[in-house]
């Protein structure tokens, strides 16, 4: 049994639907379960329309819904299977514009009503996609992952409720493979114990995947992108970036929580826990390898597995009057950061200071105020971190003197530095500004260049 997982891309009209199809129709054998994004895009759109119907702007918000629905229409139509599907997809747009016209009614946006919102983006495409699906000759039945993933009640964060979702999921998934459907689910979105329509957070139908894929002991989950795999680094900032063919979940997880776009942070969760391999996959290319990811993959070649890239990144610096930093005041700082639900991407420590890198998207200002009980406070915006992962690093020596002296020879200054308490990453804050030409450089000097240095010269292996 696989756990199939397509991403908006993916299913973002009626031509990739049917490449969809081909796909999974080539994976019959292997007792496949598909898990599929909303259309590429119609998420967003769903938060805009909410927020602007929380304001003044619900014409505007049944204008765009009127799009959604006619990109769906259309999409059913060059599928054949607009008489199937249409009526179906008619009621939810119909129950969505209830829900817009309350908004607005309310004048209130809350996290619950959000996730009631966005729901419907994943409902419609997997509600669409079984029907393709059957059309074309593969036998399918719409399952709605809110009866069986479930979750607590923090609204558009919510965490899965593991013992209830493997104590669902094989009951109600079991019986369709037992006669050869495809069982089709819409990823990211669940429901709480009471039944109200919850979700996993923003791209979180790669972990919806994973966690599938544990709870029924699956051989393997695919998930299905627009790229070819796991990158060595970001295309669009080094074009000479290369796939990866193997990495493992910890170098895997190291990057997604540092940037990287192809996995979801908490995707290889489950899987870890199960040691259920993850391949990424390009759905516009299914005949690729892909990158396979597992609980060890082979020794790399290069000094690091692969270089991630996040922007948008505020420091936060405090200096406190206790000298030295008592663990009293370290204890009373991150049960601030706790109430304000922000975790750090990196933190450096001396004797009476403390500076953190935060995501740009967090409200500073009041979390500002509230640290400045512990001392003096100061807030760095426009920067972005750079994170070169390998669980190699750990047995070397000269790693970092090495990646310093090639950000030194690009010119670009460092702001914080971090090695992680995982002892397989070596992170940097830089101005945004120099990130381009410090992923090229350092790129460029632990993939492109042969590495000729012997093993004594880089550390060898301390084993």
């Amino acid at each position: 049994m696989i756990v199939m997982k397509f991403g908006g891309t993916s299913v973002e009209d009626a031509p990739a639907i049917t490449r969809v199809a081909s796909i999974v129709a080539g994976r019959r054998a292997q007792k496949p379960v598909v898990v599929v994004s909303a259309m590429g895009g119609v998420t967003d759109v769903l938060v805009a329309m909410a927020r602007g119907a929380a304001g003044t702007a619900l014409p505007a918000s049944l204008k765009s819904l009127e799009g959604l629905a006619e990109r769906h229409y259309a999409a059913s139509g060059q599928l054949k299977v607009a008489a199937q599907v249409n009526p179906q997809l008619q009621s939810l747009f119909a129950s969505l514009e209830v829900v817009l016209r309350g908004i607005a009614a309310l004048g209130e946006l809350s996290p619950r009503t959000m996730d009631n919102v966005m729901a419907y983006g994943e409902i419609c495409s997997s509600t669409l996609v079984t029907a393709a699906f059957n059309a074309l000759g593969i036998a399918s039945e719409l399952v709605d992952s809110r009866e069986c993933l479930i979750t607590d009640s923090a609204f558009t964060r919510a965490a899965p409720d593991f013992a209830a979702t493997n104590e669902r999921m094989p009951a109600k998934l079991l019986p369709l493979i037992a006669r050869n459907s495809v069982p089709v689910m819409g990823g990211f979105i669940a429901s709480n114990a009471g039944g109200i329509t919850s979700t996993l957070g923003r791209g979180g139908s790669d972990f919806s995947a994973s966690i599938v894929g544990a709870a029924l002991s699956a051989d393997c989950i695919e998930i299905w992108t627009d790229v070819q795999g796991v990158m060595t680094t970001d295309p669009r900032l080094c074009p000479n970036a290369r796939k990866i063919d193997e990495m493992s979940f910890a170098e895997a997880s190291e990057l997604a929580y540092f940037g990287a776009k192809v996995l979801h942070p908490s995707t290889v969760i489950p899987a870890v826990e199960k040691n259920i391999p993850v391949y990424v996959l390009d759905s516009r290319h299914p005949e690729g390898q892909g990158t396979c990811i597992r609980a060890r993959a082979p020794r790399c070649q290069t000094t690091f597995r692969a270089i991630a890239a996040k922007k948008n990144v505020t420091i936060v610096s405090m200096k406190t009057t206790r000298k030295p930093m008592a663990f009293t005041c370290l204890k009373g700082l991150f049960e601030v950061f706790e109430r304000y639900s922000l975790s750090a991407d990196l933190v450096s420590t001396s004797e009476a200071s403390i500076s953190i890198a935060l995501d740009s998207a967090a409200v500073l200002s009041p979390l500002v105020q509230d640290l400045k009980q512990f001392g003096d406070v100061e807030v760095e915006t426009g920067k972005a971190i750079v994170c070169l992962v390998s669980e190699e690093i750990r047995y070397k020596v000269g790693v970092a003197a090495s990646v310093f002296g090639t950000l030194a020879a690009a010119n670009v200054n460092i702001h914080m530095i971090s090695q992680g308490a995982s002892e397989i990453n070596i992170g940097v804050v830089i101005e945004e500004s120099d990130l381009p030409q410090a992923v090229k450089h350092l790129h460029a000097r632990f993939f492109e260049q042969p590495q000729t240095r012997s093993a004594a010269a880089m550390g060898g292996d301390s084993k």
